[in-house]
């Protein structure tokens, strides 16, 4: 390995140590990363810009190496992290720590290796005479729905004229994924009325009711499960729904008053989330109906929380062609987990899955990614840079 390439890899280790030492878990505010990405792209002379949360709380930030001109890559990578609560780690997870040939820390797989990468190579793209930009894209929320992102890739044309592609950097072992499925999620609240519990007619138990409504969604992705094309590439196949926090009532000898819970679908194709988001709400329908015929101040209230749109394999598209080309890898593989490749496909820029680490790593106690994944990542980058600059 070259005195440049050990250079890069090291700068990169020390910007990883400083971007997992933020503590981005997407419950807080992600301004002190960006402001402090902010001040190291200004040292550069890189251009950047910031699209703030509509309660100012947290921002996403494009910047630009290069020209300004058509035909850039986008480098896109959330800053936000998923909780550590509760979780056995054996070592503090702000505080990257090395053993045996694997980075331990909240994020250092999912995703902040990517970003410390990108941000490691902006020296080496400024340095090489770029003759199409290199675009970061660095977004907030992915991991409670990509909340950020949309606001960002709707103003990305009043900050950098249109990209080529886009690479999202997501934990994909330097591989490149072609497809994932889209997640969308919904807080459903059901409001009952409090009585003795010995004296169920007097009131209505809304854990009962919401409970009703979680057993649709079960039976709904047991029915999709057994329809689902076993051709599919999407492991589990077909549409998947899961309850994933369920909150309600006072006391076990009282009928609830109040209960609610999040439930998530994810679906490889873009049709079916209305179908079954329709045959949901029909449903809630009628227990709102119910509810309300015994308790007129009941009911039930459904609020879509997320939308991430499923992102379609392209196989002929110019990012495909573009990434393969510098990793080498021409299996075609798809992701069943929900990313931000979808939303910019939406927007008419071809995408590609490719980062560093496992997503196996990622949500775990103690993650990790393999100090080998770093050096590949850049190498990846030092290829992109040379692409840019011919």
């Amino acid at each position: 390995m070259s005195a440049a390439s050990q250079s890069l890899l090291a700068e990169t280790r020390a910007l990883l140590d400083t971007l997992v030492a933020f503590d981005t878990t997407s419950r807080n505010s992600n301004l002190e990363l960006i402001a402090w990405v902010e001040a190291f792209l200004a040292a550069r002379d890189v251009p950047s810009w910031r699209v703030t949360s509509a309660d100012g709380a947290k921002a996403n930030l494009v910047a630009r190496v290069g020209p300004e001109v058509e035909g850039g890559v986008v480098l896109s990578g959330h800053t936000d992290v998923v909780p550590v609560d509760g979780q056995p780690w054996t070592s503090d997870p702000w505080v990257v720590t090395s053993r045996d040939g694997r980075l331990y820390g909240r994020g250092v797989a999912d995703m902040k290796a990517f970003l410390a990468l990108a941000l490691a190579h902006v020296d080496a793209a400024r340095a090489a005479r770029l003759t199409r930009p290199l675009i970061l894209a660095f977004s907030y929320d992915e991991e409670v729905g990509c909340l950020g992102a949309p606001h960002m890739i709707a103003r990305l044309p009043e900050f950098v004229p249109q990209p080529a592609l886009c690479v999202v950097g997501e934990p994909t072992d330097m591989r490149v994924l072609s497809g994932h499925k889209g997640i969308r999620t919904f807080i459903v609240e059901v409001i009952g009325r409090e009585a003795h519990s010995s004296q169920i007619h007097q009131g209505v138990s809304a854990i009962a009711e919401a409970v009703r409504l979680m057993d649709f969604v079960l039976k709904m992705g047991e029915e999709a499960a057994a329809s689902a094309d076993p051709a599919t590439p999407f492991t589990p196949p077909g549409a998947t729904m899961t309850i994933g926090l369920v909150e309600g009532g006072t006391a076990v000898n009282i009928l609830a008053r109040r209960c609610s819970f999040i439930w998530d679908l994810r679906c490889p194709t873009a049709g079916e989330p209305d179908l079954y988001e329709a045959k949901f709400r029909t449903f809630a329908a009628e227990i709102d109906a119910a509810i309300k015929a015994r308790a007129p101040e009941g009911g039930v209230t459904i609020t879509r929380r997320s939308d991430t749109p499923p992102f379609a394999p392209a196989l002929d598209s110019t990012a495909e062609t573009f990434v393969r080309a510098l990793t080498g890898d021409n299996a075609v593989q798809v992701a069943s987990y929900a990313a931000e490749a979808g939303l910019f496909q939406r927007a008419g820029i071809p995408t590609v899955l490719c980062g560093p680490g496992s997503i196996l790593q990622a949500h775990q106690p103690d993650e990790w990614i393999e100090e080998s994944q770093i050096a590949e990542g850049a190498a990846f980058m030092r290829k992109l840079i040379g692409r840019l600059g011919s």
